[in-house]
């Protein structure tokens, strides 16, 4: 689990990847996001990165979520014989923040690509013949979308399955049903999918000759 040590407004917090912090609260509005700038520890499993004070080429990117309050708190101003008694309160204001990525700059850029594929890749399981588990093979093999699917060959994709162990697949519609997927066509693509068995083509039965009728003498 990867973890910081940020400083904000002269306190120090515990910034976890994908989890939020609540800091005193920033000038910034809501869906925002920016860099905390002073970092003082960075730890990565048994890695550890220790700032003197600061460390150096290490981001810690934030989204600001909302500006919150904390619980009231109290206070009484009492003093005897000259019959003063008041009461007050207060709530301190604090932001919370979404930690969204720690860690150098060149592994952010690789996240943000990943996150950039992954909002534009297909649900390839909707070509018959491909399940969750085919799907991710061919995402790895850097198919992700009806478009890469529908210029595939079939022995590249043959060649994707042979190396996940999934020898018995066969590919051979695929990029016929992704094409039509990848146009919009969802008509003709149900038709062509009501033709198939698995995502192949149904063998063709042959039709036997109607047996005569004999006649009763």
């Amino acid at each position: 689990m990867r973890f910081a040590i940020v400083e904000s407004g002269g306190k120090q917090y515990r910034a976890i990847e994908g989890r939020t912090i609540e800091v005193d609260r920033l000038p910034v509005e809501a869906g925002n996001k920016f860099d905390i700038e002073r970092v003082l520890l960075m730890a990565d499993g048994e890695d550890v990165l220790v700032g003197t004070p600061t460390v150096s080429d290490i981001l810690v990117k934030v989204t600001v979520v909302d500006h919150i309050k904390g619980p009231k708190i109290d206070r009484f101003k009492y003093r005897p014989k000259k019959r003063i008694r008041v009461r007050g309160g207060h709530r301190q204001q604090y932001t919370r923040l979404m930690v969204d990525f720690i860690g150098r700059p060149d592994e952010d850029q690789k996240s943000e690509a990943q996150v950039e594929n992954k909002a534009k890749a297909d649900n390839l399981t909707k070509i018959e013949g491909i399940g969750p588990k085919v799907a991710k093979v061919l995402n790895d093999g850097g198919i992700s979308t009806f478009e890469d699917l529908s210029h595939a060959r079939v022995e590249e994709l043959q060649k994707l399955l042979s190396d996940a162990g999934l020898k018995m697949m066969d590919p051979a519609t695929w990029p016929q049903q992704a094409k039509l997927a990848a146009e919009g066509d969802w008509d003709a693509l149900k038709k062509l999918q009501d033709k198939l068995s698995g995502g192949r083509n149904k063998p063709e039965t042959e039709k036997k000759p109607a047996a005569k009728k004999t006649s009763k003498k």
